[in-house]
Order: structure tokens, then C-alpha cells, then sequence
């Protein structure tokens, strides 16, 4: 038999226990109550709470009411023995309640108890100084030491459970905000990742956004073709973010980074000590995409003999983790891509045929940058946008010449290049015009190639050249081509001649071969600032 000493510290040590094993505030005040119920005797216990939204206090959590008598159970701040402990953050020990006027029973729970003296005790829960609770319990009378000891007791065990219940309020404050934010963060995707937010008017991009608005909502494996930088993770991500698994994970895998044991560990996961370094067990990309999207980026560099696990997922939905026999069922929705022609690697012997076939449900080719030219524009001004933004710069001027030169380039790195070159240009621009000498060297080399190649061009070749860009360039002023060009001509022309002849008007009219008033005429008309020195002026 223990004494009270040793009683009371058994109790504190078990109740210590309970609430340090993580359990909710409900499960640990039951647990709490059930020790104090086994070890001193106490018949029924409440734990009252302050309510901020009604400006009451109620039943927070019980043992030994039944859930209508919780329901009874509130009260306001004053308001009976619970009330006034609330109110004034004092203790109130009651040796039999049936003498209190104060006890209001409010629960209807003691009426079975009628003529037994049963005593109460009610100890304030304080929160950082502020009293957010009661504690209340009731026993059989014993004496009033020992009822003294049972509130030294249940004042400690009050402590405890405040802080059992900050930390609860803690960690629910921190899990609104991390949902909250998870909410945020998926609309954000889902605005970014909408279809209307990728750029391209191309016929070849305006087919690829058709498929892809047709195939989003499907659980269809998607196998994306395309070279390097042509934004094969953005439109997966479009895929995913416009399907109804938006709100689950999206997972990307580059399968070229990784080969052999390291990639099927990344994909299917392993238990400990299944090879070496594997000193825990490990959930793979699998398993952490199940219900969502998995993107394997680089799909045609896996080796063979992960080929054939990786088809049986394909087939069955199903795996075992690398040196484990339990399997794994998965609802993934797979999407792939490669920069390889697949077919040839069948044929050469270098990826599965079955996997190719299974993979190969809706392909969706992405077309070069240099196939879709016109798309150029309005891409140099979203990154020029975005970098302006995000380095505080205002590049916004850039000349017909330089947008031509960025047009003509063929951009073997497609959009990722491009949009690499902007980056580069706005970081190091020191005003608000793109110049020449802000684009990459790659650029700047091409740009001087071309000009060395117009330079050397005969004029039957230049003029050919000319007379195509122009015709382009007015395609949407049908029936003016012929004036506008020719006027544009005549212009530079009768410029050209009078820089070569000192702006003397008869010399440049005879250098042209045309007449004196014919050329007046004209450089009024083209607004040529230009003297008019004839013989009356000694010329």
C-alpha cells in the first residue's frame, strides 16, 4: 500500500506518461481522468473550456457524463462554482455539494447520488497568465486531508493540462495555416498552369493545347515528345493541374540522372538493408504520387531491366519496394517524356517494345521554337516581364532590328534558351533598351554572320531578299504593297543621293537621272529636309 507521497507521484508520473504520448486534447483528458478514477477514487470529471465564440464556457471534454449531460454542461463566466473559479482563477473545493447553494449541477449527473456526501473540486486552467478553463472533479467524501491533498494534486494535474492544451492550439494553428496555404499554393498552380497562361498562337501550339484539353480530365498515360527546352514538364503540369487530380501530388522523376539500383529505389522505394546504404526503409515516387500524377522525365534512358518493373505498373498498378515481398497497389496517372525517338530505340534494341506500346497511349509532339516563329514576340515579352519584375529592372525598348535578329535565330534550345537569353539581358541592362551586346555570344555570332552575308549579297539578291521581306512584312495591307514599297524606295534613294552630293539638290536630281522638279517634288512629299540650291544660287 502506497502513502500519499508516494501515491501522489505515481499518479503525476502516469499522467505525465499519457499526455507527452501525442494523443488529441480529448483522448488525453480521458486517459488523464481514467488514471485519477483508478489511483484516488474519482468518480466523475470535467474539463470546462472558454468558448470565444459564444463568450460561454462549455464541456470542453468528460468522463462519467453521457453525451446529453455534456450537452447541459454550460455555463457563463461567473456562473456557478465553475463559473466563479473561471472568473476569479481560484481554486473551490466543496466537502458535499448537496450543502452548496453555489453547485447548480447543471449536468443533472449527480441526482443518483442523493444524500451521499460527495465532494467537489474545481482548479482553474491558466494559459500564459490568462485563465482559459476549469478543471472539475467529484469523489465520496473521505476527510478533508485527504480532500486537501486531491486539490494540491489536481492543481499540478491542471498545469499539465494546460499545457497539453497550448500545444494542442499551437499545432491546430499551425495546421490551418499549412492548409491554408496548401489552398493558396494550389490555386496559384492552378491559375499558372491554366491553358490560357502558356503562350503560343501557332497553329502547332493551338493542336497541342487541343489534345491536351481533351486528355486532362482522362486518366490516360500521355507520352510527351519534344526536343530539349521545349516545355514538356510545363505541359505536364497543365495536365495535371486541369485533371481531377489537381488537389493530389504531382511527382517528377528525371530518369536520366539516376540509373540502375538508385532509380528503382527512387521509383518503387526499399526496406533497410536491401542494399548497400540502405540503412532505413524508404517509400518511393510511387507510393508518394499515389491518387496524383507521376512525370518521368527522360523515359527513354532507363535501362532494360527496369524497363520490364516499370511496364508492370503500367499493367497491374502494382510493385514490391527493391528487397521487400509485400506488394503495393497505386492509382498514378502516368505522364512521359523524352527527347529520343522512341521507335528507332525499339528498333535498336534500346527500349521495350510492350513499354513503348503502353506508354504510346496519346502522344503529344512538341514543335520546335523555330517551327513556330511567330509565337517569338509575345514570349521575349513575357520573360522580359517577369525578369523586369523580379530584378527591379524596366527593359522595355527593344528595335525592330534586334526583335528581327531574335526571330530569324533558330534557338536550338527552344523556349528554355530564349528564355535564358532574356534573363541575361535583363540582369546586366543598364538602361531600358535591349541592345545587341546583352544577348548571348551565340546570338551576337549569328547576328554578325548574317551581316557578313548581306554584305557580300549581289544587289539582284538583295533586292530578291527585300522585295520577300517586304511583301511579308505588308501581307495584311493588301492592294497598297506596290505604293508603300516603292515610295519607301524612292525615299532612300533620293536620300542616299543627296548625302553623296552635299545635299545640292540639281547634282543629286543628274546623279539619279531624274529632273530637278521631279526631285523636289519628291522630297516634299517625303518630308527631306533637304536646301534648295539652284543656278540662281550659283550652283
Amino acid at each position: 500500500m502506497l502513502d500519499r507521497a508516494e501515491l501522489e507521484l505515481a499518479t503525476l508520473e502516469e499522467i505525465g506518461r499519457v499526455l507527452s504520448m501525442g494523443l488529441n486534447l480529448h483522448a488525453a483528458f480521458d486517459q488523464t481522468m481514467r488514471v485519477l478514477a483508478s489511483r484516488l477514487g474519482m468518480e466523475r470529471g470535467s474539463m470546462v473550456l472558454f468558448d470565444d465564440t459564444s463568450g460561454k464556457l462549455r464541456i470542453e471534454a468528460a468522463l462519467g457524463l453521457t453525451p446529453e449531460e455534456i450537452q447541459r454542461g454550460r455555463y457563463d463566466v461567473g456562473e456557478g462554482i465553475t463559473g466563479q473559479v473561471v472568473a476569479t482563477g481560484k481554486t473551490r473545493v466543496v466537502e458535499n455539494i448537496s450543502k452548496d447553494l453555489n453547485f447548480l449541477n447543471r449536468t443533472g449527473a449527480r441526482a443518483a447520488l442523493a444524500g451521499q456526501a460527495i465532494s467537489f473540486i474545481c482548479v482553474p486552467i491558466q494559459i500564459d497568465n490568462r485563465v482559459a478553463g476549469a478543471l472539475s472533479v467529484d469523489k465520496r467524501f473521505v476527510d478533508a486531508t485527504t480532500l486537501e491533498g486531491d486539490r494540491r494534486l489536481l492543481e499540478i494535474i491542471s498545469a499539465f493540462l494546460a499545457q497539453a492544451i497550448k500545444i494542442n492550439r499551437i499545432m491546430a494553428s499551425e495546421r490551418e495555416q499549412w492548409i491554408e496555404e496548401r489552398r493558396q499554393l494550389r490555386d496559384t498552380l492552378q491559375s499558372k498552369y491554366k491553358f490560357d497562361n502558356i503562350i503560343g498562337n501557332s497553329p502547332a501550339m493551338l493542336e497541342v493545347f487541343d489534345t491536351i484539353a481533351q486528355v486532362a480530365t482522362s486518366r490516360a498515360t500521355v507520352l510527351l515528345l519534344g526536343e530539349t527546352g521545349t516545355g514538356k514538364e510545363l505541359i505536364a503540369k497543365a495536365i495535371h493541374f486541369n485533371s481531377n487530380r489537381a488537389e493530389k501530388p504531382f511527382i517528377r522523376v528525371n530518369c536520366g540522372a539516376l540509373t540502375g539500383t538508385l532509380l528503382e529505389s527512387e521509383l518503387f522505394g526499399h526496406v533497410k538493408g536491401s542494399f548497400t546504404g540502405a540503412i532505413r526503409d524508404r517509400m518511393g515516387r510511387f507510393e508518394a504520387a499515389d491518387s496524383g500524377t507521376l512525370f518521368l522525365d527522360e523515359i527513354g534512358t532507363i535501362d532494360t531491366s527496369l524497363q520490364v518493373k516499370l511496364l508492370r505498373v503500367l499493367q497491374e498498378r502494382e510493385f514490391e519496394r527493391v528487397g521487400d515481398t509485400k506488394t503495393i497497389r497505386v492509382d498514378v496517372r502516368i505522364i512521359a517524356a523524352t527527347n529520343l525517338n522512341l521507335q528507332e530505340e525499339v528498333a535498336k534494341g534500346k527500349f521495350r517494345e510492350d513499354l513503348f506500346y503502353r506508354l504510346n497511349v496519346v502522344t503529344i509532339n512538341l514543335p520546335a521554337l523555330r517551327s513556330r516563329r511567330e509565337d517569338i514576340p509575345r514570349l521575349i515579352d513575357f520573360f522580359r516581364d517577369r525578369f523586369n519584375s523580379e530584378n527591379g529592372k524596366n527593359l522595355n525598348k527593344i528595335s525592330r532590328d534586334i526583335l528581327n535578329l531574335m526571330v530569324r535565330y533558330p534557338w536550338p534550345g527552344n523556349v528554355r534558351e530564349l528564355e535564358n537569353a532574356m534573363e541575361r539581358a535583363v540582369v546586366l541592362s543598364r538602361n531600358d533598351t535591349l541592345t545587341e551586346d546583352l544577348l548571348p555570344t551565340a546570338i551576337r555570332a549569328f547576328a554578325q554572320q548574317g551581316k557578313s552575308n548581306q554584305s557580300s549579297e549581289t544587289l539582284d539578291a538583295l533586292i530578291r531578299r527585300m522585295a520577300t521581306q517586304a511583301v511579308n512584312e505588308y501581307a495584311h495591307r493588301e492592294g497598297q504593297i506596290y505604293e508603300l514599297v516603292l515610295e519607301q524606295v524612292e525615299k532612300r534613294l533620293i536620300e542616299e543621293a543627296l548625302g553623296r552630293c552635299d545635299a545640292v539638290k540639281i547634282k543629286a536630281a543628274d546623279f539619279l537621272g531624274i529632273n530637278r522638279n521631279t526631285l523636289n517634288k519628291k522630297a516634299k512629299d517625303f518630308s527631306i529636309d533637304a536646301p534648295d540650291n539652284g543656278p540662281e544660287k550659283g550652283v
